[in-house]
């Protein structure tokens, strides 16, 4: 009885998952939907903690405080620039788990009589191991160098994918031994072929590529989780690492389109083009950088109708957003068409800028796709490119062999005046340098963003008499 209860549970718990998923498409329900999502997710670990097979229920309680102050610190600690890193650890430990919990069931898997169930339990936790441990490591090298605490240029070993390809043939024939065998030793050298694994899929890929392999790790960590539960026959863990592991799939599907990355290229590590100066011999970046100041910019904007913002990771660094969200504001009240142009890929992860958007309460109808964003940038009198740099960049749309070559951009250099506002000319995440800054029709804003942005206002109240 015991066991239909909680199967009924983790049905329930999984419905509460995908009407949570779902109400995630429009911001108007997003926050109940996290909401619905989170309490199917408590739902399934009460259903969890009444198993009769549970041992200790202080481990448990231990780890559940541990776990618990640790993550809250975590997330209280965390700016909004670090988004992207912490989101890149959730999926490392959600992998590190589903690991260590699959090699914990070799125990129970041993007293299985011998046959088929032995061997695919056996078969399945070397899966489990793989996928959760390249999860793991492959995440704190994400974390690495979105942290800056190593080079987020690529880094990659001759002959590299050949390695990669004999680690998890390795792993994969040792998983075949160990389904066969049952010996924990063997489970320990398939975690450090996996961890070595991890490492080199990661390394080769670039700051540019990062969102791409957030987003692919976000759907290793749940398969990672449904192989698990198939190990334990846990019906709820299937469920919810399929859900995860399916759309991180999806996600990264998008996130492939809108980077103009082969999606299998995407599945071996391989997202990352190797920067050749002779690339850009065909592109010869001309011009002169011009300055511009936040009074000349309230003159400009007094005889705009149309005004468009493209926001990119400066503008999490600065918190700029609100700053924006008052001067977006401030130009309706003026009578003047505002919108925002969102690249799939700004910042470092996906979503990023919905995400600070959405903070300073930025109406979602302001909100353009990149599509929707070009069929409508070539009336804009202003774009204000903020902090942004590789996702308007030019070279991706006329240059080859670049990092950034053949990826979709939000084509700022086709309206009438275009001001970006940057710290210094410092490239992108990506190292390319950016052509759009030297245009005649392109102006410098040099400095923080969101003191840039506050000065554009104050300048422009002056300018038009408002108090």
């Amino acid at each position: 009885m015991r066991e239909v209860i909680m199967d009924i549970v983790y049905i329930v718990s999984a419905i509460m998952f995908i009407l949570g998923i779902k109400m995630l498409q429009s911001p108007k329900t997003a926050r109940r939907g996290n909401l619905v999502a989170a309490s199917g997710m408590l739902f399934a670990i009460c259903a969890t903690l009444v198993h009769k097979d549970i041992i200790s229920y202080k481990l448990i309680v231990l780890g559940v405080l541990v776990g618990g102050v640790a993550g809250v610190i975590a997330a209280l600690g965390a700016k909004m620039t670090q988004m992207p890193q912490m989101v890149a650890l959730f999926n490392g430990f959600g992998g590190g788990a589903s690991a260590l919990v699959a090699m914990s069931a070799l125990y129970d898997v041993a007293l299985l009589p011998e046959g088929a169930p032995r061997f695919w339990s056996g078969f399945s936790i070397g899966l489990s191991v793989i996928v959760g441990t390249v999860t793991f490591f492959g995440s704190l090298v994400a974390f690495a160098k979105l942290q800056e605490l190593i080079t987020e240029k690529p880094i990659s070993l001759p002959a590299h994918k050949l390695w990669n390809l004999i680690l998890l043939l390795a792993s994969l024939s040792l998983s075949v031994y160990l389904a066969t065998n049952l010996d924990y030793r063997f489970a320990w050298v398939i975690l450090a072929l996996s961890a070595v694994l991890g490492i080199m899929v990661v390394s080769p890929i670039g700051g540019a590529d990062m969102p791409v392999a957030i987003s692919l790790l976000n759907a290793y960590s749940g398969l990672a989780a449904a192989i698990t539960g198939f190990v334990l026959n846990n019906y709820g863990l299937i469920i919810t690492g399929s859900l995860v592991g399916s759309s991180g799939i999806i996600l990264t599907k998008i996130m492939a389109d809108a980077m103009n990355r082969r999606f299998i290229d995407i599945l071996i590590g391989n997202v990352t083009i190797q920067v050749d100066e002779a690339s850009f011999a065909g592109v010869q970046i001309k011009g002169t950088v011009k300055k511009t100041t936040p009074e000349e910019l309230a003159i400009l904007l007094d005889s705009a109708r149309a005004v468009s913002f493209v926001p990119g990771y400066g503008m999490a660094v600065s918190q700029a957003q609100f700053a924006v969200r008052d001067l977006a504001v401030l130009l309706e009240k003026e009578g003047k068409e505002v919108f925002f142009a969102i690249h799939p890929v700004a910042g470092r992860m996906p979503g990023h800028m919905n995400v600070l958007l959405a903070e300073a309460d930025v109406s979602y109808d302001k909100l353009k796709t990149l599509e929707e964003s070009n069929s409508l940038i070539g009336e804009v009198d202003i774009a204000f490119v903020i902090g942004a740099n590789d996702v308007v960049n030019p070279l991706a749309r006329d240059s080859q062999n670049t990092p950034i070559s053949g990826m979709p951009i939000i084509e700022v250099d086709r309206a009438k005046t275009v001001v970006v506002l940057k710290r210094s000319m410092k490239a992108g995440f990506s190292g390319v340098p950016n052509p759009l800054f030297y245009l005649d029709n392109s102006y410098m804003l040099f400095g923080d963003a969101k003191q840039s942005i506050q000065e554009v206002i104050r300048a422009y109240k002056e300018y038009k008499g408002i108090k």
